[in-house]
This record gives structure tokens, sequence and C-alpha cells, in this order.
């Protein structure tokens, strides 16, 4: 599956902040911290508390959409992210390719991210469908991923996931 960088690298952002480990109270602001790169030079990156709640908000949905199981909840999930997505796209040549942002480049750290994620998926989601993205079908993993294969046949988020699952497999098989 094709699809331009910057829109691959916001589907990526998007799946990195549905993976969260959301147990820690201080995870939207490690987050954002971690992804400085992504936001215009000079946003300031300190979130209010209901900033960071609504980031978490965005989390939730980009995994209920990755869990929905039919066309019309996916379609009603990514409605939902898209309404939290303010966007104001503009041409950029900042890395020396022309391309895209979806939004402007004096917005806030929340609605940079919002926007964002919410246009990456959906774009993923209207261009190569909704059966692209899924949870990982490992034994206490749970991670959203975007299917990328050829075929549309990836059940796991990774590699590891997917030879652990196979060795469990095979000593299932050995044991009986």
């Amino acid at each position: 599956m094709d699809y331009d960088t910057y829109g691959s690298n916001a589907v990526e952002l998007a799946i990195d902040l549905a993976n969260c480990d959301r147990g820690d109270p201080a995870w939207v602001r490690a987050f954002v911290a971690s992804h400085d790169d992504w936001f215009t030079d000079g946003t300031a990156l300190r979130l209010t508390d209901a900033e960071a709640a609504r980031v978490d908000e965005t989390s939730e949905l980009i995994r209920a959409v990755a869990l929905a199981d039919s066309e019309a909840a996916v379609k009603d999930r990514l409605n939902a992210l898209l309404a939290l997505a303010s966007p104001r796209p503009y041409a950029t040549d900042h890395d020396g390719e022309l391309h895209l942002h979806y939004a402007r480049p004096d917005a806030g750290a929340l609605e940079q991210l919002t926007t964002t994620v919410a246009m990456g998926l959906s774009q993923v989601v209207v261009q190569h469908g909704w059966q692209r993205l899924g949870v990982c079908s490992a034994e206490g993993c749970g991670n959203v991923y975007v299917d990328t294969s050829r075929n549309a046949s990836r059940r796991y988020c990774s590699n590891t996931c997917a030879s652990r699952s196979t060795v469990a497999a095979y000593r299932a098989r050995q044991r009986a």
C-alpha cells in the first residue's frame, strides 16, 4: 500500500498516540514532548489539563476507529475524531519536498496534534479502506496498527508479536 510520506507519518503519529500507555497521568505531556518534531518550530508544547484531556479523547477515538467492525461504525467514529480537528491545510517545502500540512503553522499544539492525526487516519480509511486498521491479535497485546501489506492480511502489530504467537501455537501443538 502506497501513500504519501507526510500522510504516512501522520498515520504513524496517530498509531503512536493510540498505543500509548495511558496509565501514567503525565502520559500526554510525555507523548507531546517525545514527538516535538511534529510541531511547528516555536509551538508552545505545554498543555493545560483541559487540552491534555482532549488529547486523551483523541487517543481513545483513534483506538475506537481501529476496533470498529463495520464501515458504518468506522464512519461514525472517524467523524467524531474529525469533529475535534480544525483543518487549515497549506503547502510547504520546509524539508525540500512540496507537500501539505493539515494544520496551520501558528496553531497551538493541541490543534496541530488532533488535526494531523485525524486527517492522516481519515485519508488512509477513505483511500485504502477501513479494514486497513486493526488491533493486534497477539494474546495480551492490543496495539493498533495500519495494514500496509499488499493483500490486507496483517494480524499483528509487529514481527515480535507475530513470532511470539507462532511460537506459542507451535508449543501448544507439541503439548497436545
